[in-house]
């Protein structure tokens, strides 16, 4: 019998449903981090979606089966997570529709991988004990969303973690971040799908579930302890309240660069607000102006600075800089009272194919209109803005997305930011879930630090986030406007999670997951060697 003919005949027959529910179950995932229509993350449908993948994995099950249902089910996630993928390169970078399609599944196809392989090998080791079989899959589904958030530049837009910044595990956020809590909702719900109705009368399943509960409880009270003060933890002052303006240019997309349209629109109406805006702090977007600074005509720059250098407001604003002998950097710049140096920070987290181009994909970026595509790359832990007693720390894009790089600046408490700045344009991908989704990974980072994050964006969302990952003050999409708002910084000790991975980056959690999956593959030697023996 040929290969391909013994893999068909040792399917069961309902493998097409299993892999159906699969895709469904993956779709559901999807969904949970911004639901279509309302843009709100669903924690719950989160751990249902996560339940059904942990029922059709669950042990004893063949290693390629669990590889074939894990990566169906991360495929159709993924794709319903990124589909907007599909806008910035068919719409604005004039790519052809199929050829842009493929790209968006390739992309997610390789991703997927990385899923499909950790379930294969969660499957292989098969644990018998179910408190083991459900630590082990969800140190397998960690090892997966790690190595998709690190290699290759990292991409872990839409992790599973996410749809819970409005859940119960968001208490967990201050202690072991995102991808901590991507790992107990695995656990959690291979544990759900375990369940049995004479668990109900056994003592222990009873003293675990109180163990969990007096867990979340404690983290409970220290987080309120540290947002709210108590009689053990004093409240640390909030900084000093500063008025903000962001501006939200709402420039189209297609037109943003165009010198005839975007570029002479962005100039007049981005001058006009930096300079009549009543704020302490003026914020413009990511690009708000479209041009280097030497094709700017002579004297539009310096007007702005010299309003802002002699006076008492500060600025922050988004523009590409540097020359073709030193190169590109996608920059924000800053001016306040008293500096005649500007401020800079220059975006370290690039973009592939948007911001640099990876080696042999040459002749992909060639087939886009996407203008400076290929950056220099900033330093990871720049220093912040001070001003009026707040370190502001900017970032641009997507770089909120990546947490660990983020924390590297908690590594010297002279420089530890009392307030994040986010600078994005979503623009590129148009009136999509991508605008919800991105504000939801900000919410995520203020609970993980403790801190502000402010966001100025060309399309949206532009809005000021809490210390507590509660949005304050929002503009609507699409609209070109001004948000004016108020925001306090926080300079208090460092989150837990601010702490270990500004010192270890995310080597912990990889540890986490490498031993567990060694304890499962010892007791899988284990009883390998019992049944020889016996």
């Amino acid at each position: 019998m040929r290969p391909a003919t013994a893999w068909a005949a040792a399917l069961p027959p309902h493998l097409w449903r299993f892999s159906v529910l699969a895709l469904c179950a993956g779709l559901a995932q999807a969904a949970s981090l911004a639901w279509p229509g309302t843009g709100q993350p669903l924690w719950w449908l989160q751990l249902a979606s996560m339940a059904v993948l942990a029922w059709l994995l669950r042990p004893p099950l063949p290693w390629r089966r669990a590889a074939l249902l894990g990566g169906l089910f991360a495929i159709a996630w993924l794709v319903g997570t990124f589909w907007w993928l599909f806008i910035s390169m068919h719409t604005y970078g004039g790519l052809a529709a199929p050829l842009a399609v493929l790209a968006v599944l390739a992309l997610a196809g390789f991703l997927a991988s990385y899923y499909a392989a950790a379930l294969a090998l969660f499957a292989w080791l098969a644990p018998r004990h179910r408190g083991l079989a459900a630590l082990v899959f969800g140190a397998a589904w960690l090892l997966a969303e790690l190595a998709r958030g690190t290699w290759w530049t990292g991409f872990p837009w839409g992790g599973s973690g996410y749809a819970h910044v409005d859940g119960p595990l968001a208490v967990l956020a201050r202690t072991v971040g995102v991808y901590g809590i991507s790992w107990v909702a695995a656990v959690l719900a291979m544990l759900l799908v375990q369940a049995r109705r004479t668990d109900v009368r056994q003592w222990r399943v009873w003293l675990l579930g109180g163990a969990l509960l007096a867990g979340w409880a404690g983290l409970a009270w220290q987080r309120d302890c540290a947002l709210h003060g108590c009689a053990n933890q004093p409240l640390t002052p909030p900084t000093a309240t500063i008025r903000l303006a962001l501006l939200q240019g709402n420039i189209p997309q297609d037109e943003k660069f165009q010198p005839g349209s975007g570029v002479p629109l962005a100039l007049g109406w981005y001058a006009q607000a930096l300079a009549e805006a009543p704020a302490d702090l003026v914020i413009a977007p990511e690009t708000a102006i479209p041009l280097l600074p030497q094709q700017l005509l002579p004297g539009y720059l310096e007007d702005l600075q010299q309003r802002y250098t002699s006076g008492p407001q500060a600025a922050l604003l988004g523009i590409p800089l540097g020359d073709a002998n030193q190169g590109y950097t996608n920059s924000v710049i800053g001016w306040q009272a008293g500096q005649t140096q500007s401020y800079q920070y220059d975006k370290h987290h690039l973009v592939p194919f948007g911001e640099f181009i990876p080696p042999l994909f040459k002749w992909f970026t060639a087939m886009m209109n996407i203008p400076l595509g290929d950056f220099n790359r900033g330093a990871l832990a720049q220093a912040p803005m001070h001003w009026r007693g707040q370190r502001i720390a900017p970032n641009i894009c997507y770089e909120d997305l990546f947490g660990e790089e983020l924390a590297a600046r908690f590594l010297d408490p002279a420089q530890a930011p009392t307030m994040f700045v986010n600078f994005s344009n979503i623009g590129w991908f148009g009136d999509s879930l991508a605008i919800d989704q991105h504000l939801h990974i900000s919410r995520m980072r203020a609970l993980e630090f403790e801190r502000p994050m402010v966001r100025a964006t060309n399309t949206g969302a532009t809005a000021v986030i809490d210390h507590r990952g509660i949005v304050t003050y929002q503009l609507p999409r699409l609209t070109r406007a001004i948000l004016l708002a108020q925001v306090q910084g926080h300079a208090g000790p460092p989150t837990p999670y601010a702490f270990w991975v500004a010192r270890w980056g995310l080597w912990p959690l990889w540890w986490l997951a490498a031993g567990l999956l060694c304890l499962a593959w010892r007791k899988r030697g284990a009883v390998a060697s019992s049944a020889v023996a016996g």
